[in-house]
């Protein structure tokens, strides 16, 4: 395991790097389209699915940015029970007995939905009723602004190794790396 993903592992708390794509800026009145996650410590170590659409409303532009198709999703999206079943069996198989921690770039958006989809369909959230976002953590560490911690102004040391596609996989990916190299940080600043 390399240093980065050493930093990212606790022994009592799995962080689980999730990013959604939806079809609009709120959940219950939108769908969410795909989710994917990772384990911040071990990417290899993830989880994808794209999901049925609860309804047919949408805001063009979301899904321009996602590329996904409303049409195509009602055919071979998973049913959302289904889908949630999968990703919180999923998250109890990785986090091996350590308590998950939901870990989002913009994670009040990503927690929003899949919140709301754990509690919609299985009356529970294995997240519990929180999360840390990354784009805070950046801000706290460094004293920035909220306005810098667009990915697009992070230093070129936080800058991850994987594009940003707007594929939810990808983007859970990332932001993993993005959040190991924040964790190692704090980390070596405490010391």
């Amino acid at each position: 395991m390399n240093q980065e993903r050493k930093a990212a592992c606790n022994n009592g708390e799995g962080y689980v790097s999730v990013d959604i794509e939806a079809s609009g800026p709120i959940p219950g009145e939108y769908s969410m389209l795909s989710l994917g996650a990772c384990l911040a410590d071990d990417l290899e170590e993830h989880f994808y699915v794209e999901l049925r659409p609860v309804n047919d409303k949408f805001v063009k532009e979301a899904l321009e940015v996602s590329g996904l198709s409303l049409s195509l999703l009602r055919q071979r999206g998973t049913d959302p029970p289904k889908a949630m079943a999968s990703f919180r069996d999923w998250i109890e198989e990785v986090s091996a007995g350590r308590t998950s921690v939901f870990v989002g770039f913009n994670a009040s958006f990503d927690w929003a939905f899949v919140n709301w989809y754990f509690h919609k369909f299985l009356d529970e959230n294995p997240f519990g009723i929180g999360a840390v976002d990354i784009k805070a953590y950046y801000m706290g560490l460094s004293g920035s602004e909220w306005r810098e911690t667009a990915a697009s102004h992070l230093p070129g040391w936080l800058q991850p190794s994987r594009p940003q596609t707007h594929n939810a996989l990808d983007d859970a990916l990332a932001q993993a790396e993005i959040f190991s190299r924040l964790l190692k940080a704090s980390r070596e600043r405490l010391q």
